[in-house]
């Protein structure tokens, strides 16, 4: 089967046992991958330092790429691909589990599929334990749902997906989108004529917390989301209109309290 990388990226507010069980989730995987791609962005804890000293001690196979500044998520995945030798390309988050077919299905289809650059899939949402699932998110399976999908939400759960370095390259790479550094990179995949995917099964483990609702709200969410939406307008994804709709109907949901805000996406988006 064709040689893959996985890539992930971890700051100091992550925490150890997380991570522990993301990699874990990585190297108990039915296909392994041929490298670990870890980026450190900015100084971590020493708790962290120690967990990754002994991760790479355990594998040979993960090569950390490290920094003092903490730069982002963009940044952050950008100088992990340029260490990636392999074209495709898993992404994870280090908080995250991967079920453990999810490799083998992807790659399977990568190499079926070699006019797609992206596939995805959906993902169990859970709190605490992978066993205590709250919801899944679905996301539409054909390039054409997904590009509809698009023009109002996220059409692919970013650390489920496998994609082509090689594409991700020619679109220019991650951009500095604050919260929306995958999305920026769909729509350029999409408007370059790229072939996205997402499986209809479930290959990854989803951690929630009140953080995560938490991050998805408030003002500064709110501008970000707003500066996004024209951004893909200004690029002629959407409409102005489209753009204009879809800030009007986040808008509430970002400056509502946090509770609410965890009910809606678990009771509402979710369907």
């Amino acid at each position: 089967m064709t040689e893959f990388a996985v890539l992930l990226a971890v700051y100091a507010k992550e925490k150890p046992e997380y991570m522990r069980q993301c990699f874990d989730s990585i190297y108990t995987q039915t296909l392994a991958p041929k490298e670990v791609v870890l980026v450190e962005d900015g100084r971590l804890t020493p708790a962290l330092y120690e967990l990754v000293h002994r991760l790479q001690a355990e594998h040979g196979n993960l090569r950390v790429v490290s920094y003092n500044v903490n730069r982002g998520l963009g940044y952050a995945l950008n100088e992990g691909l340029r260490h990636c030798t392999c074209d495709l390309v898993a992404r994870m988050d280090t908080d995250d589990i991967s079920k453990p077919e999810r490799f083998r299905l992807q790659v399977q289809y990568m190499e079926r599929h070699p006019e797609v650059a992206v596939v995805g899939s959906w993902i169990d949402e859970f709190i605490n334990r992978p066993s205590n699932i709250k919801s899944t998110r679905k996301v539409p399976e054909q390039n054409e749902e997904i590009k509809r999908f698009a023009r109002s939400r996220n059409p692919v759960n970013h650390p489920s997906c496998m994609l082509r370095k090689s594409a991700v390259e020619t679109v220019g790479g991650y951009r500095t989108q604050p919260y929306f550094e995958d999305y920026d990179l769909w729509v350029r995949l999409l408007l370059a004529g790229y072939r996205l995917h997402n499986l209809q099964q479930s290959l990854l483990c989803f951690r929630q917390s009140e953080q995560m609702f938490s991050r998805r709200g408030g003002l500064k969410y709110s501008c970000a989301e707003i500066r996004f939406q024209l951004h893909i307008h200004r690029m002629g994804f959407i409409s102005l209109g489209r753009a204009v709709g879809n800030v009007c109907i986040r808008f509430g949901l970002r400056l509502v309290p946090n509770v609410i805000r965890r009910v809606i996406y678990l009771k509402l988006l979710r369907k």
